[in-house]
C-alpha cells in the first residue's frame, strides 16, 4: 500500500442511516471472496503460461542468441506470439524519472534540474528486500495547470550503462525509455446548490454557476506513487495477455524475433501502481497549484499481483469511465463503493478487518433469518391481539420517507440500498393487508375528494382485541405528546439555519433526520401494550432476536468509524428497547412448546395432539342422536363422551 495521504484530505461525510454501513459489509465481504477466486485462478493460469513455451524453444531465450536479421525470414511475424524477458531476472539497474507537460523529452542533460523526480542507482531486480523510498516537489508546468497531462518519463537501464536515447553509446539492449501519466482526468462530483429558505442567501446571482448539460472534468493528482519491477513475469504469450497487463508491457525496440519469427522479447515491467489510490486524496490542478508534492515507493512486486491489481483497477476506472460520460449505473456501481472498500482496509486494524469479514457473514444470516422468521410469523397470525396498527402504518410512513430521501440524494446512493429500502416498504405494506381490510369506500358528501381509505376490521373483534386497540390509542396519545414537540423544533431550527435544496428537499429531509433520531420511539407502543396485557406471546420472538443482533453489529462498527460523540451514543437507542423486551419476556413467561391464550404456539406438539386441539366443527352434542348400524343408544352416548373428553383435552391444552 502507498504511504498515507496528507493529512489535509477531505473527511468522507459520515451517514447516519446504518444502511450505508451495511452495504460497505457487504461489498467487503464480496470483495474478499472475488480476490481470493482471482488471486488462485491467477496463480494458475501464471504457472501454466510460464511453463507452456513450444517445442524446442527455452523459456529462458536469451536475447543475445537471437539471429542477425529476424526480418529476413519468411516466417516472420509483426506481432509476437510469445515473449521472454530480455534481462535476466536479478539484473541491476539504473533508474531515472522525469516530469513534463510534453511526450518529446530533450537531452537528459539539457533536461530542467528540478524535473528530475527520481534518480537510483543498483536496484536489485527480484530482491524482495528492496524497497526504497522518495520524497520530493517539483514545480507545475503552465501546461499542466491548464489541464494539460503531467507526463513521467521513464528511463531504465542495466547499471552502468547508457540511460539517455540521445547518447552515442545508447544500446537499445541495455536500457529503455516509455512513459506514463501521473495525473488523471476525472469527472467532478456533483455538488447541489443549497440556500436558505428563510431571509438572505449567502449564495448570489453572480456566485451560480451555470449550468452544464454533461459532465464536467477536471485534472487532479495524487501525490502517493508505488512503482513496481515485476521480476518473476517469465515466458508469456503475448497475444493471450489481459488488456488490462499488456499495455503496461514494453516490448524490445528494434522488433527481433528468434529464429521461428514468432517469439520477441519485452522490457522488465514497471508497474505505476495506482490501486490504492483513493479519490478523497486527490489534488485538483488548477493554476493555483504552484508546486506538488511526490512520494514513490521502489520495490518488487509478484506477476499475480500485479495482474490482480492491473485488471481490477482498469476494470474500476472503465466503469468509472462510462458512468461520467452518461453510460448506465451497472451492479458494480460507479465506483464509490469501491473506493469506500479501498478506504475501510487501509485505515483499519488488520485484525478488527478479520472480525470485519466474519461479522459480515454473521450480519447477512441474521438479516436473511430475521426475514425469514418476520414473515413466517405474520403468514400464521390468525388475530390482532398485541399488535400496533398505528405503529405498522407508522413504519410504512417512516420507511417510505427514507425511500424519498435516498432518491432525492440518488448521486451518494446505491441502488442495493433503494432496493432493500422498497423491499422493507412493501413488507410493512403486506402486513398492514395481514391486520386489516383495506378498503376504499365514498368519501361524506361535504368532502372534497370523492373517494377516501379505510381500514376495516376483519372479524369481529374479541375483548382481548379491543383491550389492544384501547391500549395502542392510548400510547400513540403519549408518543404524539413528545414526538410532535421534537419534530416541531427539528423543524424550525433546519429551516432557519440549515440550507436546503427546496422546500421539498426540506421536507424530505427534515423529516428523515426525525426518523433517524426518534423512530426508535415506534417500540414504544409494542412495549406499552406488552405492559397492559402482562404478555409478550403475540410477539415475533425470532424475527425481533435476529433484528436485534443486527443492531448490536450495526454498534460494533459506529464504534470503529470516525463520527461524533453524539451520534455514537444515539447507536445504542434500539438497544435500550431490546433489553426493555428481554425485561418483559422475563417477567412474562412464555412456553412456546404450548398453544398461548391466543390460539399461537405449539410447535413441538405431535400430529396426533394438535389434531385433537383443533376446534370442532359441529356441537358435542351434534352426534348423540345418530344412531348407526349395530349400535344402540348407549353406543352412540359412549362416542358423545368420547368427543366431548377430546374437546375438554384441547381445551386443557390451550390453557
Amino acid at each position: 500500500m502507498p504511504a498515507p495521504a496528507p493529512t489535509g484530505a477531505a473527511q468522507p461525510q459520515q451517514n447516519n442511516s446504518s444502511s450505508t454501513i451495511k452495504s460497505i459489509l457487504q461489498s467487503l465481504a464480496i470483495f474478499a471472496v472475488a480476490q481470493f477466486a482471482i488471486t488462485n485462478v491467477t496463480k494458475f493460469i501464471g504457472s501454466r503460461n510460464q511453463s507452456s513455451a513450444p517445442a524446442g524453444v527455452s523459456p529462458e531465450l536469451s536475447f543475445n542468441a537471437k539471429p542477425d536479421s529476424a526480418t529476413g525470414n519468411e516466417e516472420y511475424n509483426p506481432v509476437p506470439q510469445q515473449i521472454a524477458p530480455i534481462w535476466p531476472t536479478n539484473s541491476s539497474l539504473d533508474i531515472s524519472i522525469y516530469v513534463s507537460p510534453s511526450l518529446v523529452m530533450p537531452a537528459l542533460s539539457h533536461a530542467p534540474i528540478d524535473s528530475l523526480i527520481l534518480e537510483e542507482k543498483n536496484f536489485i531486480m527480484g530482491d524482495w528486500k528492496e524497497n526504497r523510498q522518495i520524497d520530493t516537489t517539483f514545480p507545475v508546468p503552465k501546461e499542466v495547470q491548464d489541464q494539460g497531462t503531467l507526463w513521467a518519463h521513464f528511463y531504465v537501464a542495466l547499471h552502468g550503462h547508457a540511460l539517455d536515447p540521445t547518447m552515442r553509446d545508447y544500446n537499445v539492449a541495455t536500457a529503455y525509455h516509455f512513459f506514463r501519466p501521473l495525473n488523471q482526468m476525472n469527472a467532478k462530483k456533483k455538488v447541489a446548490k443549497t440556500k436558505k429558505l428563510l431571509g438572505n442567501s449567502n449564495v448570489t446571482e453572480e456566485q451560480v454557476e451555470p449550468v452544464l448539460s454533461g459532465p464536467v472534468f477536471a485534472s487532479y493528482y495524487h501525490p502517493n506513487f508505488t512503482m513496481s519491477f515485476v521480476p518473476d513475469s517469465g515466458y508469456q504469450s503475448y497475444v493471450q495477455m489481459h488488456p488490462a497487463v499488456r499495455q503496461h508491457l514494453t516490448l524490445e525496440a528494434t522488433g527481433a524475433r528468434d529464429k521461428t519469427g514468432q517469439i520477441g522479447w519485452y522490457y522488465p515491467i514497471l508497474y505505476v501502481n495506482t490501486f490504492w489510490q483513493l479519490r478523497s486524496h486527490m489534488i485538483e490542478l488548477n493554476d493555483t497549484v504552484k508546486t506538488l508534492p511526490i512520494h514513490i515507493t521502489l520495490n518488487n512486486l509478484n506477476n499475480w499481483k500485479f495482474s490482480l491489481y492491473a485488471s481490477i483497477d482498469e476494470s474500476v476506472k472503465q466503469n468509472q469511465k462510462n458512468v461520467a460520460n452518461g453510460g448506465t449505473v451497472g451492479a458494480a456501481g460507479d465506483g464509490s463503493e469501491f473506493e469506500q472498500i479501498k478506504s475501510v482496509i487501509m485505515d483499519t486494524n488488520v485484525y478488527l478487518l478479520g472480525t470485519t469479514a466474519i461479522v459480515t457473514v454473521l450480519h447477512m444470516v441474521f438479516e436473511m433469518l430475521a426475514f425469514k422468521s418476520d414473515i413466517s410469523h405474520w403468514r400464521n397470525k390468525k388475530d390482532n391481539v398485541g399488535i400496533s396498527v398505528r405503529t405498522i402504518l407508522a413504519n410504512v410512513a417512516m420507511q417510505t420517507v427514507i425511500f424519498l430521501y435516498l432518491m432525492d440524494n440518488m448521486d451518494g446512493t446505491s441502488w442495493m440500498i433503494l432496493f432493500g429500502q422498497g423491499m422493507g416498504i412493501v413488507l410493512e405494506a403486506w402486513k398492514i393487508t395481514k391486520t386489516v381490510n383495506v378498503r376504499i369506500r365514498d368519501a361524506p358528501p361535504d368532502s372534497m375528494i370523492p373517494y377516501r381509505v379505510t381500514f376495516e376490521d376483519k372479524h369481529q373483534l374479541s375483548d382481548t382485541e379491543k383491550k389492544t386497540q384501547e391500549y395502542d390509542q392510548i400510547a400513540f396519545r403519549y408518543l404524539y405528546l413528545v414526538a410532535i414537540p421534537l419534530l416541531g423544533a427539528y423543524a424550525v431550527y433546519s429551516v432557519l439555519y440549515d440550507s436546503h435544496k427546496s422546500w421539498y428537499s426540506f421536507v424530505i429531509t427534515t423529516l428523515v433526520g426525525s426518523v433517524y433520531a426518534y423512530g426508535f420511539l415506534m417500540m414504544v407502543p409494542s412495549l406499552y401494550i406488552n405492559y397492559r396485557l402482562k404478555s409478550v406471546a403475540h410477539m415475533p420472538a425470532k424475527a425481533m432476536t435476529y433484528k436485534f443482533l443486527n443492531t448490536f453489529i450495526d454498534d460494533l462498527f459506529a464504534f470503529t468509524i470516525k463520527m461524533p460523540t453524539l451520534h455514537r451514543l444515539a447507536t445504542l437507542r434500539d438497544d435500550v428497547i431490546f433489553f426493555v423486551y428481554l425485561y418483559q419476556s422475563w417477567a412474562y413467561k412464555v412456553d412456546y412448546t404450548r398453544v398461548n391464550e391466543f390460539g399461537q404456539g405449539g410447535d413441538d406438539e405431535e400430529l396426533e395432539e394438535k389434531t385433537a386441539n383443533k376446534p370442532l366443527a359441529a356441537r358435542p352434542e351434534a352426534d348423540a342422536g345418530v344412531e348407526m348400524p349395530g349400535a344402540g343408544a348407549g353406543a352412540g352416548a359412549e362416542r358423545a363422551a368420547k368427543v366431548t373428553g377430546v374437546e375438554k383435552k384441547g381445551a386443557a391444552k390451550r390453557r
